[in-house]
């Protein structure tokens, strides 16, 4: 445990909504309090700019393992970004304009003051689908193109089967598999990219998908362990809120040879927490604004991920 007590500040979504046995950001509040730094909540919009500089209504925060009862909040004060020791930027998916002014904000605090995780910069830069096309020798055939006769053609080119999803989009939603020959092809795509005006991303169909789809947790580069969520059998998708269930999964060669590949990028970009989506052997998702999974590695591994954070954090901080 750090003899140094630090102030985190943790700009997230309503503490009221989160559920406590399934948030990552839960348990990094959990262990940054049972370490005795002090935790800060900072809502979204709460974020200003006064001046040139970023500043935050933020109010002290516990948090407890009792679903419906699961925090308290202290008397809010306005204090300067670079007055706190970290600021986590932890508000869920999709990356709106909202996040986008976030990331703006936080941009204009001293790095040398205080550290921002994960780096805005990066944030801004690295959408959640299109940064894994960095890596094209890890990830499956893509497409990116809001042409509806290109996606059909592509379509074709793959056998007749694919996936295809919003750039924005989080959780599952929006993705759609499409086949050639289902009659709904046309009305999919149409639908998809908004009548032909908006891109889209289409990749190969990856039968391993009905396996499950494992989220990868990486800290600087490093897996820290894996779960595997499995669809059901009416789902395409496998995501947990949409019925996806929690499987052991643990790392193979195959994944350790992803993680090396991405990892030198992913420090060059400030991207310290980050969940992979690997279907079989290809990464399909770079997950950087708020990955979630940590709880239910720990459940089944055996291990506390948000202990290795905090390591990392009270190493690093300022």
């Amino acid at each position: 445990m750090s003899a140094r007590k630090l102030r985190i500040g943790f700009v997230m979504d309503p503490l009221a909504h989160i559920d406590v046995e399934k948030d990552t950001t839960f348990v990094f509040l959990e262990e940054a309090g049972r370490r005795g730094h002090q935790c800060l909540y900072i809502a979204p919009e709460e974020l200003a700019i006064r001046r040139g500089t970023p500043e935050a209504r933020m109010r002290p925060v516990a948090v407890r393992r009792v679903p419906g009862d699961h925090f308290t909040l202290g008397p809010a004060r306005r204090d300067a970004l670079e007055d706190l020791d970290v600021v986590l930027l932890r508000k869920d998916p999709p990356f709106d304009m909202e996040f986008f002014f976030d990331t703006h904000a936080a941009s204009l605090a001293d790095p040398a003051r205080v550290l921002i995780l994960n780096d805005p910069r990066g944030l801004r830069d690295a959408n959640e689908k299109l940064y894994a096309l960095l890596f094209p020798e890890v990830v499956p055939e893509s497409l990116v193109t809001a042409d509806i006769e290109l996606l059909k053609e592509f379509l074709r080119e793959l056998g007749g089967e694919m996936i295809v999803k919003p750039l924005d989009g989080c959780g599952g939603r929006g993705i759609f598999h499409v086949k050639a020959d289902d009659r709904n092809v046309n009305a999919i795509l149409e639908a998809s990219t908004h009548q032909g005006n908006t891109r889209i991303m289409a990749q190969r169909y990856l039968l391993e998908v009905r396996r499950g789809d494992k989220r990868i947790i990486v800290i600087d580069g490093e897996p820290q362990g894996a779960v595997l969520r499995v669809p059901t059998d009416a789902e395409s998708r496998s995501n947990f809120h949409v019925g996806g269930s929690a499987a052991r999964a643990p790392l193979t060669a195959r994944d350790r040879e992803i993680c090396e590949r991405l990892a030198p990028r992913l420090r060059e970009d400030g991207l310290i927490f980050v969940g992979l989506d690997v279907i079989g052997d290809y990464l399909t998702e770079v997950n950087v604004t708020s990955p979630t999974g940590v709880q239910e590695i720990n459940a089944l591994d055996g291990v506390k991920i948000e202990a290795t954070m905090l390591d990392w954090i009270e190493r690093h901080a300022p």
